[in-house]
């Protein structure tokens, strides 16, 4: 049987149900899902897949990323709800694909792991299911195992042998409408020019896995523990002199404007650090940059290339600070520190969020 896969919080029970179900058919993964966005979260999502295959020792199939396949057949359908014409075009589109992947193989039977999702329809995977077993020669299975308490022991296994839990199903439609109810910023769909890793982004969350699964592979025992802290984003930000003379520069984490822009001069300028008599900015040159963080950048340019790490970032921010509550004074680097008139843009965000992290423990 070729099982389409969506993500291992769903897969790990269900191909488990299977196994029992079925004890002499031999299961094939497929992980075919074009609908999840941005690509970080498809890895994210194939790497734990795959951890959860080899743990229950089924063969993994991965299908072509074709987001933009997807996005031209739910074209007209964005603003769709949850389980409505959206969904069933996505639906169709993975069925249809693991149907020809079955007959490529010569495989007769086909189901989905979308039929233990508590977010979708039984009965709309059902009618999409019979539509393709009229267009194709095998047959869709489609078991009921939320029945008798079973989401309930899904979550549980999840739990248990942590898996990675995704806070939305993969299409961007639908996260879009998500995190407007939420009164959330989508910050799944940001990632900065820098390439730099921020707090609870995707980015971290693979490299978060890719520890995981080390540590399972080196036996070392560990759990994972989630902590509530206050995350931030940059939107944008610039520093100009005059009205056209951007000037180059890089903007600390947690560096907040109190109305994204204004406008005044460096009115004080010791040991490497200038004093802005505005919304209490900091400057500090590259030179004293490297000089607290034993660093080398030989100008701005190079550490936006290269960025700090968030922590260096912090670190940076207490070490500037004369108290041990968090600050979100601007902080802002530049090559060369003069008494001038500046203007500033800060267009950014804080916001209560969580994280996990790694534990080992013996």
């Amino acid at each position: 049987m070729l099982v389409h896969i969506c993500c291992s919080v769903d897969s790990h029970f269900f191909l488990q149900k299977l196994q029992k179900l079925y004890p002499q058919k031999e299961l094939i993964g497929f992980f075919y899902d074009p609908n999840i966005h941005p690509y970080s979260e498809y890895q994210l999502r194939l790497l734990d897949v795959q951890r959860s295959c080899d743990k229950l020792g089924i063969r993994l199939i991965e299908g072509e990323y074709d987001f933009e396949g997807w996005l031209e057949a739910v074209k007209g359908f964005e603003d769709e709800p949850e389980k409505g014409k959206r969904c069933s075009i996505c639906f169709d589109n993975r069925l249809e694909t693991t149907a020809k992947q079955a007959v490529k193989l010569g495989i007769k039977e086909i189901t989905t792991t979308l039929l233990t999702s508590p977010k979708k329809s039984i009965e709309q995977l059902k009618a999409n299911a019979f539509e393709i077993e009229k267009k194709y020669s095998l047959h869709v299975d489609t078991p009921d195992f939320r029945v008798d308490g079973g989401t309930q022991e899904q979550f549980a296994l999840a739990k248990k042998d942590m898996l990675y839990h995704q806070n939305y199903c993969g299409c961007m439609f639908a996260l879009g409408k998500q995190r407007a109810s939420q009164n959330r910023i989508n910050d799944e769909l940001m990632s900065p020019i820098t390439k730099q890793v921020l707090p609870s982004s995707i980015e971290e969350r693979i490299e978060l896995y890719e520890k995981v699964i080390e540590c399972e592979q080196q036996e070392i025992k560990f759990r994972l523990k989630r902590e509530k802290f206050l995350n931030y984003r940059l939107f944008s930000g610039l520093v100009r002199e005059g009205k056209s003379r951007v000037v180059p520069s890089y903007i600390l984490f947690y560096s907040t404007l109190n109305r994204e822009f204004t406008r005044g001069k460096i009115e004080h300028i010791e040991d490497g650090i200038g004093y802005f008599n505005r919304e209490e900015i900091i400057f500090l040159d590259i030179k004293k940059l490297n000089e607290l963080l034993k660093t080398s950048y030989s100008c701005v340019r190079e550490l936006i290339k290269t960025p700090l790490h968030v922590e260096h970032e912090i670190k940076l921010r207490y070490s500037l600070s004369s108290g041990f509550l968090q600050t979100l004074n601007p902080i802002i680097v530049i090559d060369k520190l003069e008494l001038k008139k500046y203007e500033i843009l800060i267009k950014s965000k804080t916001y209560n969020d969580v994280r996990e992290n790694l534990v080992k423990f013996r």
